[in-house]
C-alpha cells in the first residue's frame, strides 16, 4: 500500500487586489495562526510602507498587512494538490472545514472546501478532479 503524496500547495488568487496583502489586524497573531493551522513558514516581514507578513507553503506565498480593509470581503482561491489529505490535516489542528462538495467550473469539476479563518478572511481550496 502506497502511502499519499504530502498535500501541496500550487497557486493562490486573490478575490480582491492582492494576494501579498490580505487583510489583518494583527502580523503576529496571522503569522502564527497561518504556521499553525495551514502549515505556512513565515519568509518576510516589512514595516513600511505597510506593516505586512508573507507566509510560504510549498513556494505559494500569501502576504497579510494591516491596510485597514475588511477581511470578510477579501481571501484566496487556493489550488491544491491531494484535497482530501490537506483537509484531513487541517481538520486535525482544529480548522473547521466548510461546504466539502464537487463544483463545476468551464466544465472542469473540481473538489473543494472552505476555510474562514479567525480573522474574517475566506479561503477556497480546490483540485481538479480527472
Amino acid at each position: 500500500m502506497t502511502t499519499p503524496a504530502k498535500p501541496k500547495f500550487q497557486a493562490a488568487f486573490p478575490y480582491q487586489k492582492d494576494v501579498l496583502a490580505l487583510p489583518v489586524t494583527d502580523l503576529d497573531v496571522a503569522s502564527q495562526w497561518y504556521a499553525r493551522h495551514f502549515g505556512m513558514e513565515e519568509v518576510e516581514r516589512h514595516a513600511q510602507p505597510l506593516p505586512s507578513v508573507i507566509m510560504e507553503r510549498d513556494g505559494i506565498r500569501i502576504g497579510f498587512a494591516v491596510n485597514g480593509n475588511d477581511a470578510a470581503q477579501d481571501g484566496a482561491a487556493i489550488l491544491v494538490t491531494g484535497i482530501a489529505q490537506l483537509r484531513q490535516e487541517f481538520e486535525a489542528t482544529g480548522v473547521q472545514i466548510g461546504n466539502w462538495r464537487v463544483d463545476q467550473r468551464d466544465g472542469n469539476r473540481l473538489q473543494v472546501f472552505f476555510v474562514v479563518a479567525p480573522d474574517g478572511l475566506c479561503y477556497y481550496f480546490h483540485e481538479p478532479i480527472s
